[in-house]
């Protein structure tokens, strides 16, 4: 696939995901930019470790900036903490030229990421429960299958992406 072709199928999947989605999308990136971090570290690369390590970063910032503490303040203050955990952790292995202590920042990377993918499978499963009961109390979904509050709002809902 063309860099091209690759840039428009990412920027297509982006503006058709939805929030909980763009979440999801933001933790793969930053576990991709942290293992090219620690590669470039193990690699004596410091080029790619530094732009490795600057985007995971901002992906870090991104994912605290994007928390909706109206909606879930208990929930956003531990993830708040969670993410300047890692973002401390990553400037200090980078700091030490650490590529241990930037695989354990992927390490929880990965296990946050895989806790969103579950939490959405058992919202889907949930919405889906609840349409076939015709329990209108249920949270609605939109087409994606994750929950729509009819108002945009979600933990995660503002996402931005810069260049």
């Amino acid at each position: 696939m063309t860099t091209h072709r690759a840039q428009e199928y990412l920027r297509t999947k982006v503006m058709t995901a939805s929030p909980a989605e763009l979440r999801l999308l933001l933790l793969d990136g930053a576990i991709r930019f942290a293992e090219q971090a620690r590669e470039g570290l193990e690699q004596k690369n410091p080029e790619q470790a530094y732009d490795g390590s600057r985007q995971c970063r901002a992906i870090l910032t991104e994912l605290t900036s994007g928390l909706r503490s109206e909606l879930a303040p208990e929930l956003c203050e531990r993830l708040s903490s969670l993410y300047l955990f890692l973002y401390k952790s990553l400037v200090e292995a980078m700091s030490e030229r650490d590529a241990e202590g930037v695989r354990k920042v992927v390490e929880i990377l990965a296990f946050e990421r895989e806790t969103w993918r579950l939490a959405m499978e058992k919202l889907v499963e949930e919405n889906a429960a609840s349409s076939t009961t015709g329990d209108p109390s249920g949270p609605r979904t939109g087409e994606t299958g994750t929950p729509d509050k009819g108002d945009g709002d979600s933990i995660g809902g503002r996402v931005h992406l810069a260049g």
